[in-house]
């Protein structure tokens, strides 16, 4: 359903700096939680404006994306198995890309998000067939989205997502995590299917 792949789009962070309007200028790491109707979320998030990784946990299984926007590509990581697979961030293809929504953001006020100033903000979003995302989200000084909630909604019904940001820390980030690691292998889609090849990352 449309409106879910929207809601976990933006509990990994893309399309959330488009809510914001101008993404984050400083660098920053926090711990994070998303949470929809099926399934809860807890991770970690290291962002530089270039740059971001987030690490998710859901059902004891361990998750990492890597965007790179200097690169215009996302590595999602495997972990327990070494792997990872490579999605082009190109704008027209880029999961995620709010590039055709209308909108509408209206300033509510400021709130304190576990124990950090922000301004609290209605966001209504709608695309050209009618399927629409609402809520409310809350940003800092520098424009760093601590909380959302959200509601989607199209044909198919309505999904809601929360997601809040804890211990945020504005401070410079090591360069090393936003690499692949060594002795990661490069599985691509037709390989999980095992219709393709496998490559050695390098």
């Amino acid at each position: 359903m449309k409106a879910k792949i929207l809601l976990v789009t933006l509990g990994i962070g893309i399309g959330a700096a488009a809510w914001a309007g101008q993404p984050p200028q400083v660098e920053y790491s926090a711990d994070s939680m998303m949470e929809t109707a099926e399934v809860s979320m807890k991770g970690r998030v290291h962002y530089t404006p270039t740059r971001e990784r987030r690490e998710m946990v859901q059902g004891g299984q361990k998750m990492i994306t890597i965007q790179r926007q200097d690169k215009k590509v996302m590595w999602t990581l495997m972990p327990e198995e070494k792997m990872y697979m490579e999605m082009s961030l190109d704008r027209k293809r880029a999961p995620g890309d709010l590039s055709g929504y209308k909108i509408e953001q209206t300033k509510v006020g400021p709130e304190t998000v576990n124990g950090v100033s922000a301004t609290k903000s209605k966001v209504i979003m709608t695309d050209a067939k009618g399927a629409k995302m609402g809520g409310f989200m809350w940003t800092t000084k520098d424009g760093i989205v601590v909380k959302t909630d959200v509601v989607a909604v199209d044909k198919g019904g309505k999904q809601r997502m929360k997601m809040e940001l804890t211990n945020l820390k504005v401070t410079k980030q090591d360069a090393a995590l936003f690499e692949i690691p060594t002795g990661y292998t490069n599985m691509d889609m037709g390989g999980m299917m095992g219709l393709g090849n496998m490559g050695r990352h390098k």
